[in-house]
């Protein structure tokens, strides 16, 4: 692929990057569930679902594995909508400290993004946030120290992405601003915020595109990214789906 970066520093924090989010899910079902270490599979299979297919189709893959191993989680749906409800929470927090972090650098680097459109992203998020801490008794199903772990596993998982995206892009374009990092973090993170969108790196390219422009370094550089993950997204959802299918016929 043309303009891939050589350094390694680069393809280091591209696969710490992409194995995030299933590693840290897996820590969780491993503390709730014990799951055995085949349990990460189901997760890098739970993410290429939600991301090819469309949102929260990998939950429903998950809830399938999980059944098939009742032995681990007799009732496995409460415990798979509280990690999605919490995930989704840290995320909004998260995004929340990242505006508030950005808010000063955009009106000087980016001054078009600044006012009203960072205050009402700002407020749909606060909303959805407060909207379900209201109904929380309602909602989850785990007692509070379960929900205190998954949420501070999002956290701490979700600071690690921002961190490795900022690696990444500098590593590739060192000559790019802190400020352009920070806003383009903060972007990230507001479409990841997105339900029922499929490969937000895509959408995220798109946007960060069609803001940014087409020229300099930055927007292609993002698209580049966006490919690479799609890209694995695919080969491993196929060796994924192929494994699968092996497993299925030897039993």
């Amino acid at each position: 692929m043309r303009g891939v970066p050589a350094s390694p520093v680069f393809w280091i924090a591209f696969a710490a990057y992409y194995l995030a989010l299933p590693a840290s899910e897996w820590l969780i079902f491993r503390r709730l569930w014990n799951i055995p270490r085949a349990g990460f599979a189901a997760l890098l299979r739970k993410l290429v679902s939600n991301e090819i297919l469309f949102g929260y189709s990998g939950e429903a893959y998950f809830y399938g594995w999980a059944r098939r191993h009742a032995k681990m989680a007799a009732a496995p749906f409460g415990a798979i909508k509280d990690v999605s409800i919490l995930s989704a929470v840290a995320g909004n927090l998260v995004t929340l400290v990242m505006l508030a972090l950005a808010w000063p650098v955009v009106g000087q680097v980016a001054p078009e993004f600044h006012g009203r459109t960072v205050a009402l992203s700002a407020a749909v998020i606060i909303g959805l946030s407060l909207a379900l801490l209201a109904f929380r008794h309602r909602i989850f199903s785990l007692s509070r120290p379960e929900l205190r772990m998954i949420f501070g596993v999002h956290i701490g998982r979700l600071m690690l992405t921002t961190l490795l995206s900022g690696v990444m892009w500098h590593s590739a374009l060192p000559a790019v601003s802190m400020g352009w990092l920070l806003i383009l973090a903060t972007l990230q993170l507001l479409v990841t915020r997105l339900p029922f969108v499929p490969n937000k790196d895509l959408v995220f390219a798109s946007v960060a595109l069609f803001l940014i422009g087409h020229d300099g370094a930055i927007g292609p550089l993002i698209a580049m990214i966006a490919g690479l993950i799609l890209l694995v997204h695919i080969v491993l959802g196929a060796i994924l789906t192929l494994a699968e299918l092996a497993t299925a016929h030897r039993s």
